[in-house]
């Protein structure tokens, strides 16, 4: 019996790339040079840096030793389906590798002024939020959307209280 067929590899080459992003995006703002993160994760700059890339022939395991180096967790998504509430998984201080607009309404509405754009890498939502925090009514905040801003605040170092 034929094995099914594998996910296109597009839509793995994004996420490896969003993943690497994001791993590099934590590196500096923890202002931990390439070679210091990649000696702490017991391998080299070169691999660091495939990784920061989101090459695929690096190993998963390799990436989990430089996620682990800078601090990270490794989770899974959940599916854009509604799943049932018992199933729902607290993602509290939990950063996806891509931030949907659509997901945070607050966020999108902020996001005005970027056309064209489904997804946000976490920095450049933390930049938004961060750049227009007067602007964000806290009483529509949703509990979801809270979760992403204080985990953005986080990682990224923020300041500021919402």
């Amino acid at each position: 019996m034929p094995a099914k067929p594998p996910i296109t590899s597009s839509i793995i080459s994004d996420q490896l790339t969003a993943l690497g992003q994001q791993i590099r995006a934590h590196r500096k703002a923890l202002r931990i040079s390439a070679t210091t993160a990649a000696e702490a994760a017991g391998m080299s700059r070169v691999t660091l840096h495939r990784i920061e890339k989101g090459e695929p022939a690096v190993t998963m395991g390799a990436y989990l030793n430089a996620m682990a180096a800078l601090g990270l967790n490794f989770g899974l998504v959940m599916p854009s389906e509604p799943v049932e509430p018992h199933l729902v998984v607290n993602r509290e201080g939990w950063i996806p590798a891509r931030i949907r607009l659509m997901d945070y309404q607050q966020l999108k509405q902020l996001a005005w002024q970027v056309h064209g754009a489904e997804t946000l890498s976490p920095t450049e939502a933390w930049g938004i939020y961060e750049r227009n925090l007067r602007h964000l009514d806290e009483q529509t905040l949703t509990v979801h959307e809270r979760q992403l801003l204080d985990a953005l605040r986080l990682a990224f170092g923020g300041d500021s209280h919402v």
